[in-house]
């Protein structure tokens, strides 16, 4: 009996905000490494997220949005995209189905295939999201459009949401996976330190508690984390970070009237916080404003864009 050839690779998600580019990851993983929201451009950094089974060791990215930019935060996390797919073996080329007339917004599909996939040179699968949206004939003639257009590696129809066709997806990147072995062990899940996921998880809780406006132009630092829980159980793990606004208006949006909203906002991130490390917090959140800092090539650089 022949053993099964193991393969192991990176693969880049990508496409438009709002794709379900986050959402395919996690669900991918059984596990919720990147923050969802229902606002566009949620993801603003590239995450990786590692999946293991028998037969291969894939190592997804997931990245923000394309989309036209409009400051100096927009242009970085273009750039962020374009210096991950120089590192990806496969990639997946994520479109929404729209439920409506057009399969999809065909003008972004134009713009993803010719100018940012045909330059890298690297091998697509075209990966039609939100499948629960249409019928089954709509999507065999959706996917026969793109094969006819774009002509892709391979096309299928998934629903991330539902976890619909994702082992076929598995299946599908295994055989464009050029390593033998895997890079990491089977127990890890990303590569990115604790710290970056817990500003995550506050950056996801601004997004739910706080109107249109305010989470765009907010950024969140972590100054100190400081493990103490595992050398003394009486105390907790200290985290103190700095949530970055633009404006002293905002400033008052997120404290709120008598600091009640900022409160709200420490309760609900902590609880995931602990959820996401095993062991209690105290976490205390600083406003900082640091006018237009979306536009400001140094504030950007220590933000890590």
């Amino acid at each position: 009996m022949t053993a099964t050839k193991f393969s192991c690779g990176f693969a880049i998600i990508i496409g438009p905000p709002n794709a379900g580019k986050s959402t395919l990851l996690n669900e991918l993983l059984d596990y919720k490494l990147s923050i969802v929201t229902p606002k566009p451009q949620t993801t603003r950094k590239k995450i990786t997220g590692i999946y293991h089974n028998d037969k291969c060791q894939i190592i997804f990215l997931d990245t923000p949005g394309i989309m036209k930019p409009q400051q100096k935060l927009h242009e970085s996390m273009l750039g962020i995209i374009r210096e991950t797919l120089k590192d990806a073996d496969i990639v997946i080329a994520l479109l929404p189905y729209s439920g409506k007339k057009e399969f999809f917004d065909r003008e972004f599909a134009e713009e993803l295939f010719s100018s940012w996939l045909k330059p890298a040179g690297k091998k697509i699968i075209a990966v039609l999201n939100k499948s629960d949206l249409v019928t089954e004939e709509r999507q065999r003639e959706a996917e026969e459009f793109v094969r006819k257009t774009w002509n892709p590696a391979a096309v299928l129809s998934v629903s991330a949401l539902k976890g619909s066709n994702l082992p076929i997806l598995i299946e599908t990147i295994q055989p464009y996976l050029p390593l033998n072995y895997p890079l990491y062990p089977e127990d890890t899940l990303s590569t990115a330190p604790e710290r970056f996921f817990v500003s995550e998880i506050i950056r996801e809780k601004i997004f739910l508690l706080y109107g249109r406006e305010v989470p765009y132009s907010t950024e969140v630092v972590i100054d100190e984390f400081r493990e103490q829980h595992e050398d003394d159980p009486k105390r907790k793990d200290l985290i103190r970070c700095s949530v970055i606004v633009e404006r002293e208006t905002q400033k008052q949006i997120l404290i709120g009237s008598k600091g009640a909203a900022l409160k709200k906002l420490g309760q609900t991130a902590r609880k995931d916080i602990e959820e996401l490390l095993g062991r209690p917090v105290f976490l205390e959140l600083f406003i900082k404003v640091r006018p237009d800092w979306r536009k400001n090539q140094n504030y950007l650089k220590s933000y890590g864009y």
